[in-house]
Parts: structure tokens; C-alpha cells; sequence
């Protein structure tokens, strides 16, 4: 199965790892791991003052940042993921993302932040499901 799944470094990042890590069917070679992180992109206005060399190192810096213990805990478990960044909102990243690389399961851990309907799962899990096609499993 090729699996899709959104990282951004919170407690709820780790919580979906360790659900991973402790249901051995989501480990081994039956499944292939794409690990993503979207940076919400910096304002246009300040973009525009700053080199574009700098910021694309700021962005992947950040990106890195979230990337690095992850690439630990996988490198724990014997499985080789591939890591992707963007840059964007992201909510709309992760569904173009899941579409265009033709996944078959979005593996998302849900903040549960917001409003009360996105009490329950937070307003990016919210915006993931509604938009993506494919299943998407949350862990909380």
C-alpha cells in the first residue's frame, strides 16, 4: 500500500508514529511510506525583500527540523520512506499531493483544535478529508 503521511512535528505527529510503530501490519515491505511536510509560506510582502536563495533554505530548514527525528524513528523500524516538502496551505497540499502521487491511504494525526465542528478533529483533518479522495485514516 502506498501510504501518504502528513507531518508537521507536533505531539500529534508522534502519536500517529507510535500507532505505526505498535501495529506491526503498517510496518515492512508491503507498504511504502511518503512523509510530508507543508511550511505555511511566508507573507508575500515580506517574501518579496527577501533573496529567494535564503528563503528556499529557510523552508527547507524548517522542514528539516520536522524530518529529523522522523528519519530516526524509521530508520528504528528498518523502513525507508521518502521525505517531501512544500510549501503552501496546507490542507490543500496534502489532498493535491495524495491525488497527483496516486496513493492509496492519507495517515493523519489530528490536533482536534478550532471550532466545535472541528473540535473533534481539527480544521486541517476537516479540510483533508473533504477534499481528498482518497481514504484518510486520522489518529488521535
Amino acid at each position: 500500500m502506498k501510504i501518504l503521511a502528513p507531518v508537521d512535528g507536533s505531539a500529534y505527529t508522534k502519536r500517529m508514529l507510535a500507532y505505526i510503530a505498535a501495529h506491526d501490519e503498517w510496518l515492512g515491505g508491503q507498504h511504502s511510506y511518503t512523509l510530508l511536510n507543508v511550511q505555511a509560506a511566508v507573507p508575500p510582502r515580506a517574501a518579496a525583500v527577501i533573496d529567494k536563495a535564503d528563503l528556499k533554505a529557510y523552508y527547507e530548514t524548517e522542514s528539516e527540523k520536522v524530518f529529523k527525528p522522523i528519519r530516526a524513528f524509521f530508520a528504528k523500524q528498518g523502513v525507508t520512506p521518502q521525505f517531501l516538502a512544500k510549501v503552501g496551505h496546507v490542507a490543500d497540499i496534502i489532498s493535491q499531493q495524495a491525488d497527483k502521487g496516486g496513493y492509496d491511504l492519507v495517515v493523519l494525526g489530528s490536533h482536534g483544535q478550532g471550532s466545535l465542528m472541528n473540535l473533534v478533529m481539527g480544521s486541517v483533518a476537516t479540510k483533508v478529508i473533504a477534499q481528498c479522495k482518497q481514504p484518510v485514516l486520522l489518529i488521535r
